[in-house]
């Protein structure tokens, strides 16, 4: 039987830097592996790695880092990156495997549960380490956000995908030393299944919605897509943030797909969530329950944002917004 030890990070590679994700989660992961008293090792996979993010990898806390180069690595495709991950985490036997709460992540993580045998917490916004069984304490959203659950799986390894923002990367340590592991692994063309045609970038601009400090949150109660593009976007950019969207501003068409917060749209975690005329259903505090502080605007005083809320102004945005804007456009000013 394998003895498991140390934990593994799988880290995303974007135009040959590390993602934020990745950095969040070395920096968790390295406060394990000082608890645990075990090395932290990061994967990097893509048709070609560079040198860049190998080094942040390790500045940013991991003891070695293997990378996997490969031209069918170029595009994620869940059948080529399993491949990669699987022999790897076989050949190391990781205590811990962690993954992003993200669209690879999501993807990849239960097919090597699955593979592995063993259990998976998905989306994980707190994990601490017991002293005594060394075992994860898992704590991940449940019904709807409405509820927070923690998980312990005996199971080994012990594998979790952690929502973004939830973790603090490291502070960049460039005196770090750490080794970098070039890894060889031929991958088996026969399983896939399918091929990418074609990849079509969205034209974003300005910040995005992810990567926020700030986000201005428009609801059902902002009545049509103008104030989006004149109110709710003056005070984005007085704050140097992004304007995001309940559902109903979605479906109705009034904003893109791609500005959704909630449940089934994107998960955010930014410094100050700013939700106006948005009642507060449960599938979008989904959404934005990780903001470090929430602030409310909706004329109704019952509304269940308020709830969330660590601040609140009752009375019409078009009222509020607009002076709110102005006062802070003062005070920076100032």
């Amino acid at each position: 039987m394998a003895e498991y030890k140390g934990v593994l990070i799988f880290g995303e590679v974007t135009n040959g830097k590390l993602a934020s994700i990745t950095t969040e989660l070395l920096g968790c992961g390295r406060n394990f592996a000082d608890e645990l008293k075990e090395d932290l090792c990061c994967l990097l996979v893509s048709d070609k790695t560079g040198e860049t993010a190998p080094r942040d990898a390790i500045v940013f806390g991991a003891d070695k880092v293997y990378t996997v180069e490969d031209s069918l690595l170029k595009e994620y495709q869940g059948e080529t990156y399993i491949q990669v991950v699987e022999r790897l985490a076989k050949e190391l036997s990781p205590r811990v495997i962690l993954m992003g709460q993200t669209p690879v992540g999501r993807d990849l993580a239960p097919r090597l549960a699955f593979r592995l045998g063993t259990g998976l917490s998905t989306d994980c916004v707190d994990i601490s380490v017991d002293s005594e069984t060394k075992l994860l304490r898992q704590t991940k959203p449940v019904y709807g956000g409405n509820a927070q659950a923690i998980f312990i799986c005996d199971a080994m390894p012990q594998l979790v995908t952690i929502r973004a923002k939830t973790m603090s990367p490291r502070e960049r340590d460039d005196s770090r030393k750490g080794e970098v592991i070039p890894t060889k692994i031929e991958i088996n063309m026969s399983p896939i299944k399918t091929k990418i045609v074609e990849k079509v970038k969205e034209e974003v601009t300005g910040i995005k919605l992810e990567d926020a400090p700030v986000i201005v949150g428009g609801g059902r109660g902002i009545g049509g897509p103008e104030p989006f593009k004149t109110t709710l976007k003056e005070l984005a950019d007085v704050l140097h943030g992004a304007v995001g969207a309940s559902r109903p501003p979605a479906d109705n068409g009034w904003i893109p797909e791609a500005m959704h917060v909630g449940l089934t749209g994107k998960i955010v975690a930014p410094e100050i969530y700013i939700a106006i005329a948005i009642s507060g259903a449960s599938q979008h505090i989904a959404g934005c329950s990780g903001s470090k502080t929430i602030i409310a605007i909706n004329k109704d005083p019952e509304a269940n944002i308020f709830r969330e809320a660590n601040f609140g102004v009752v009375g019409r945005y078009e009222e509020v917004v607009p002076a709110f804007t102005t006062k802070l456009k003062e005070l920076l000013a100032g």
